[in-house]
């Protein structure tokens, strides 16, 4: 039987989440946080009291349970938002409004990759980061299938046509990339 790693063994959300910047008081939204909350709830940690976390999905079920668990946890920085984020004002925030972006393997996923883009530099403020991480193209079993898999220089140039500065390239985990990038 062959082991498959998974939640912290992929990628520990807490390294990511410094590797790209995060700080307390921050303002953040994880567009398409997905049932756990991989970032949602290490990132409302890391931004502590003053800060807020919006955990945003298309999926009303995994909204419920993002919620169920904040309120186990305790975190009341964190807002439950429903949303499209892959279309044009798709998520209700304001513009300019938030300091970071967390984009998590949602790019293999998505239809609209260039309007994801740019619904994220919508909701940015200029300076902003996007903070994304993304299955790399290993061939292995683990993750997404090798065809929808978006190198990290494809998902470079779709955020730099949205606006985006490439700020660095790193490794989260053993089987994904990271990117941080800024609005210009």
């Amino acid at each position: 039987m062959t082991y498959i790693p998974t939640g912290r063994e992929l990628i520990d959300p807490f390294k990511f989440l410094e590797e790209v910047g995060i700080r307390s008081g921050m303002k953040v939204a994880d567009f398409g946080c997905g049932t756990l909350g991989h970032y949602v709830f290490p990132a409302a940690q890391l931004v502590g009291p003053e800060g807020r976390v919006y955990a945003v999905d298309i999926l009303k079920s995994v909204l419920d349970g993002i919620g169920s668990k904040a309120k186990m946890e305790v975190a009341n920085n964190v807002e439950i938002l429903w949303g499209d984020i892959e279309r044009p004002n798709g998520v209700k925030i304001d513009d300019g409004s938030l300091d970071m972006v967390i984009l998590a393997n949602n790019l293999f996923m998505s239809k609209q990759k260039l309007k994801m883009m740019i619904e994220i530099a919508r909701v940015l403020r200029s300076g902003g980061r996007l903070a994304i991480a993304e299955w790399k193209p290993t061939g292995i079993s683990i993750g997404p299938d090798k065809d929808t898999v978006v190198p990290s220089n494809e998902a470079q140039k779709l955020a730099e046509e949205a606006g985006f500065v490439l700020e660095k390239n790193f490794e989260p985990g053993k089987y994904h990339y990271g990117l941080s990038l800024i609005k210009s």
